[in-house]
């Protein structure tokens, strides 16, 4: 009996599947997954001999800075920005509201909307800010297509993007019902502080300014908020032992990001090393705030992890603290950096997949994405695990130019980006045409 025929076949390699790692021929047709035992031909098959062959992986937390004009094409677009992804084996991002031109209603989110077509390399989701003014809108606004939740930034932000009043915040959360996610910075501890620094001070200032309590006590006004609203919140970014700890206890309204860069970088190291290019919010910590990270991440409590991709001029990261611009770059190095933690033992490669694949899909509802199970969209990182390589500025595809993990050997390496069953990216070449499409979320 002849067996069917499919687009792709990927065969050979250890796929990571929801229940373990197996030997599996994937069958792919019309950009979904037909089969893991497929009998048939293929229009093109993949050996995956030597390679892990893991379900697409998602950075759920990026600023691409395009609000749909591509208007710092010097720093990032949504093309370049998609580039990257899919070159460091990403295959869906979800981008921040904060741009020029903000993400905060129907107009603003379309025009995000229309920039993907043509333009974006690997799927696509977008973040809806909420302010002070749009709180009626929100309701609507979260079951938009392509919308990955509403994002409130409850710690310094740009424009009126700054929600930082627990009345405020109250009120967004009682706008809607689908996950939010909060930057949980506490906006009047920052300002109370900020007088007793003066410019030029040293970079590692940064993180005795925006300091422990800054972010524990953001994190637990909005937890009393999520009990006492009922809405769930995703608290991105989480950064402090004393966050870690709390959020144990509200497991029922509490989801959990981190950071690579709160996962590999510690204070006071990376601050002499980087300079202003350690610099972000929420600061690089001290040691032990990196291993509280680590035992959350081995005890469960963490769902996903983000790069908090957010380039900038070179020019903007030069100024003197506290005037340097504050982000650093990351969705291209995101998975070979923490792949290299696998490599050292601190997680497994399931646990990974699990981080920066099943988890974000179940978080923000991304519908057929996260799992290698038939049904589901045809995504998937190939990697390799032994392959040894240094993170070069010439690999790198954002126009800023820089990373703060430029010179870092890693090993395990992305191989293959393929995206709806067509293959995006082969041994750092990117293939074909921007093909990225809107991910579809569950309202």
């Amino acid at each position: 009996m002849m067996g069917e025929a499919f687009d792709l076949i990927i065969e050979g390699g250890i796929a990571m599947l929801p229940w373990g790692e197996a030997e599996a021929r994937i069958g792919v047709r019309e950009g979904r997954i037909v089969t893991l035992a497929a009998t048939g031909d293929a229009a093109r098959i993949i050996s995956a001999r030597g390679l892990h062959v893991l379900p697409g992986l998602i950075d759920p937390h990026v600023h691409f800075r395009d609000s749909g004009a591509a208007e710092l094409p010097s720093v990032e677009t949504l093309e370049t920005g998609t580039r990257g992804a899919v070159l460091g084996g990403i295959t869906a991002i979800f981008d921040m509201p904060n741009t020029a031109t903000p993400a905060i209603d129907i107009a603003s989110l379309a025009a995000k909307r229309e920039s993907v077509s043509g333009r974006a390399w690997c799927d696509v989701g977008f973040y809806v800010g909420a302010t002070k003014q749009n709180v009626d809108q929100l309701a609507a606004l979260e079951t938009e297509p392509g919308v990955c939740a509403i994002k409130v930034f409850a710690g310094s932000s740009t424009g009126n993007l700054l929600v930082e009043d627990d009345a405020s915040i109250e009120r967004v959360m009682r706008a809607g019902r689908r996950r939010i996610a909060f930057h949980s910075e506490d906006e009047f501890r920052l300002q109370e502080r900020r007088g007793a620094f003066a410019m030029g001070d040293d970079y590692a200032n940064h993180a005795v300014w925006r300091d422990p309590e800054c972010a524990a006590l953001g994190t637990r006004r909005i937890m009393a908020l999520a009990r006492r609203t009922g809405r769930p919140a995703h608290i991105l970014h989480v950064s402090t032992a004393e966050e870690f700890a709390y959020l144990r206890g509200f497991r029922d309204v509490a989801s959990v990001e981190v950071l690579v860069n709160h996962l590999t970088q510690s204070a006071p190291e990376a601050y002499e090393r980087l300079g202003a290019y350690a610099v972000m919010n929420p600061p690089i910590r001290d040691r032990h705030h990196v291993e509280a990270a680590w035992r959350a991440v081995a005890d469960g409590l963490v769902d996903t992890i983000g790069s908090d991709h957010a380039p900038h001029p070179a020019a903007a990261k030069a100024r003197p603290w506290p005037d340097t611009a504050a982000g650093l770059t990351g969705v291209q190095t995101m998975v070979p950096v923490m792949l290299d933690q696998v490599h050292r033992g601190r997680l497994s490669l399931a646990r990974l997949v699990d981080l920066m694949a099943a988890g974000p899909a179940r978080i923000y509802g991304a519908v057929g994405k996260g799992r290698i199970a038939a049904g589901y969209d045809a995504d998937f990182t190939l990697v390799d695990l032994k392959q040894s390589r240094v993170i070069e500025t010439d690999w790198l595809a954002s126009p800023c130019g820089w990373s703060p993990f430029a010179g870092e050997r890693v090993t395990g390496w992305p191989m293959m980006t393929v995206i709806g069953g067509a293959v995006v990216m082969q041994d750092d070449q990117l293939i074909g045409s921007p093909s990225g499409r809107m991910v579809r979320f569950r309202s």
